[in-house]
């Protein structure tokens, strides 16, 4: 299964800042030990060509050069940096690559991404480019899928994805989220799904497979954007939900089971995680990479079955 990565771009932070970018370096470590059959790929450069089909030219070219005025740049939650910008950039590719190689594998992971919170003109919350939002459109630009479903599981709501792909027939935006986290003011989904604070397992699996029966009852997609946050988990700092790390498990299965039996390929991103212990995050999205591998072995199999029955139908005799 091939995974990308763009870790070693590290933004330059001041010290003591928030944002848990050890992380990602320490997730491809674990994941490198520990999942069987992953290949590692250096996630490709996003080209304004792609960021144009989410957001606005100004807002590319202001972020780009550094010219976003300071009150922006706040709202990023990043100072900004040259690195700032090349990180995003191949954050958003490598979930463009990850969705095209879904097509190809039925499964593929980028080892960032989610960064849901960007608007078309603006970022927010850790978030630059809207990986999801881009690849979507590229994907359909490119003419290898007419309908996408973004799954958005991170504990705070899709806004950005929501307000860009507002009035976007083709791309379904469903989001399964803490009503009462941030961003304190919602953008419409597609379908939003608002959990209560102390939400544990059970009645979140119950409320996913809600979701997700809604999701497929009311659209057809052709490949499924998934954002596996890792903060609903009861050690986040920022989740306010109370899920172990077998409910996260559960979580994956749903919607890996979901996409294998409907035939969908499936484009993982990590989306957000801010555990009180860096490790416990690490170990929720190593959790999702190895379950994704699992099911990417299960999609070889179908797909090998398939290819039998196939050749068995149109063999002579």
């Amino acid at each position: 299964m091939l995974a990308f990565y763009a870790d070693h771009f590290v933004l330059p932070l001041p010290e003591g800042h928030r944002f848990p970018m050890r992380k990602y370096s320490m997730l491809r470590e674990a994941v490198a030990r520990e999942v069987e059959g992953l290949m590692m790929v250096e996630a490709p450069r996003a080209g304004d060509d792609a960021l144009l089909l989410a957001h606005t030219p100004e807002y590319v070219a202001r972020v780009s050069r550094g010219e976003l005025d300071p009150a922006r740049q706040r709202e990023i939650g990043f100072p900004w940096s040259a690195a700032m910008v090349e990180r995003s950039r191949r954050s958003a590719g490598a979930t463009i690559e990850a969705c095209r190689a879904a097509l190809r594998e039925g499964i593929a992971v980028n080892l960032a991404g989610g960064t849901h919170h960007a608007y078309a003109d603006k970022g927010g919350g850790f978030c630059v480019f809207n990986d999801a939002a881009i690849a979507a459109r590229q994907l359909r630009r490119d003419g290898h899928v007419e309908r996408v479903a973004v799954v958005d599981l991170d504990v705070h709501q899709g806004n950005g994805t929501a307000a860009i792909l507002r009035d976007d027939p083709f791309v379904f935006t469903l989001s399964l989220h803490g009503e009462k986290n941030y961003p304190f003011r919602k953008e419409a989904s597609d379908l939003d799904v608002g959990l209560p604070d102390g939400c544990t397992d059970q009645a979140y699996a119950e409320a996913l497979q809600g979701a997700l029966d809604a999701l497929f009852a009311r659209f057809s997609p052709d490949l499924i954007i998934y954002l596996a946050g890792a903060d609903p988990h009861e050690g986040d700092r920022l989740g306010r939900l109370k899920l172990t790390l077998a409910g996260l498990a559960h979580r994956d299965h749903l919607v890996f089971g979901a996409a294998l039996e409907r035939g969908l390929p499936i484009a993982v991103a990590m989306a957000g995680g801010y555990g009180n212990r860096i490790e416990d995050t690490v170990a929720v999205h190593a959790q999702t990479i190895g379950l994704a591998a699992q099911y990417h072995r299960r999609y070889a199999r179908q797909a090998g079955l398939a290819t039998h029955a196939a050749e068995a139908t149109v063999a002579p005799r």
